[in-house]
């Protein structure tokens, strides 16, 4: 316990050491990280409200620190009769933000798309929280390597300072409570823009199932599948899960081969063999393909192959009845 706070105490002082305009960076992609990881928040809104601003602004705010780490500092030449600047003022940091974010993004997007990740918003956001982070430290490094008065920083003391004394002075509380509004305007307006762009759920969510035989060229087809079987003969299928639940998702795939009557017009299940049980987790929008062998040593006709698929755990019995999803092939099984 006491080397636990001591570890505590000791990144606190090192998040203390930070600029403020960095410290809140790495609070916020903390925070971010924590509502993907966490079960208790990840299927939230939560998620989306802390995801969206950051994937908007926090990476070009990050980059920007790196490239421009001069704060807006008057120099005292003259051009043309005017006084020259160097450096970046908050306002030009802002918008200069929001542009390398977005372009910024859509970079990392494709990186993840050509990649065996894939493009899950998910992975986008933990790719650019990982992103911030390193470029964070370069600023870092980059304005300690300056001398203290040219040195960006915010001036939220003078802010506040300021907030507190418009705020009651009459004459501009409904200047102050206006601009208000217009931010918050603009705040959601971006915020539904990027919520389309970086959760774009459509529809209800589901998962695709199928099986997959191979051709005479060795394509992997939805047909050709085996019917014709030699007892304790392998013949290879392919199942594959299309994870369109929009969040992490465990299944499991559970495999059969049945003996099957038609009693009161329903079918009975009279014996039954378990050849294959899989428990793949997939993340939002991937893709699982298994090829796996077929050796039935149950001998008969119309056996019924039977595959089920459920979220989470099977139950102790599992049926098509109670499956999510299920796919069946009627086979003959002869003896040798």
């Amino acid at each position: 316990m006491g080397t636990d706070l001591r570890e505590a105490k000791a990144a606190g002082r090192r998040l203390h050491g930070l600029p403020a305009d960095l410290a809140g960076v790495v609070c916020l992609t903390s925070v971010v990280v924590a509502t993907i990881v966490l079960p208790v928040v990840n299927e939230t809104l939560l998620r989306a409200a802390v995801a969206i601003p950051f994937a908007l602004f926090v990476p070009g705010w990050a980059l920007v620190a790196v490239l421009f780490p001069h704060g807006h500092h008057e120099t005292g030449q003259s051009r043309n009769g005017r006084t020259v600047s160097d450096g970046l003022g908050l306002y030009e940091r802002v918008a200069l933000s929001f542009g390398t974010s977005i372009a910024v993004t859509p970079i990392v997007g494709l990186v993840l798309d050509l990649s065996p990740v894939g493009l899950a918003p998910d992975a986008v956001v933990t790719s650019l929280a990982g992103l911030v982070l390193v470029l964070v430290a370069v600023a870092v490094r980059r304005r300690r390597a300056l001398p203290s008065e040219v040195r960006y920083s915010v001036p939220y003391r003078q802010w506040l300072s300021a907030a507190r004394s418009n705020l009651f002075r009459t004459e501009t509380s409904w200047d102050t409570a206006l601009t208000a509004v217009v931010a918050v305007s603009i705040l959601l307006a971006v915020g539904s823009v990027g919520f389309v762009a970086l959760d774009p759920k459509q529809g209800v969510p589901s998962s695709e199932f199928y099986l997959l035989a191979a051709n005479e060229s060795g394509d992997l087809v939805a047909e050709n599948y085996p019917q014709e079987f030699t007892a304790d003969e392998t013949r290879s299928l392919v199942v594959g899960i299309q994870n369109n639940e929009h969040v992490s998702t465990p299944y499991t795939v559970v495999v059969r081969l049945d003996r099957v009557e038609l009693r009161n017009n329903s079918t009975t299940v009279v014996e039954s063999e378990r050849l294959h049980r899989f428990e793949p987790r997939l993340t939002a929008d991937e893709t699982w393909h298994r090829r796996h062998p077929v050796q039935p040593s149950m001998i008969g006709d119309r056996l019924r192959l039977t595959y089920l698929v459920y979220k989470w755990n099977a139950p102790a019995d599992p049926t098509v009845d109670n499956a999510y999803r299920d796919a069946r092939l009627w086979i003959d099984v002869r003896e040798r």
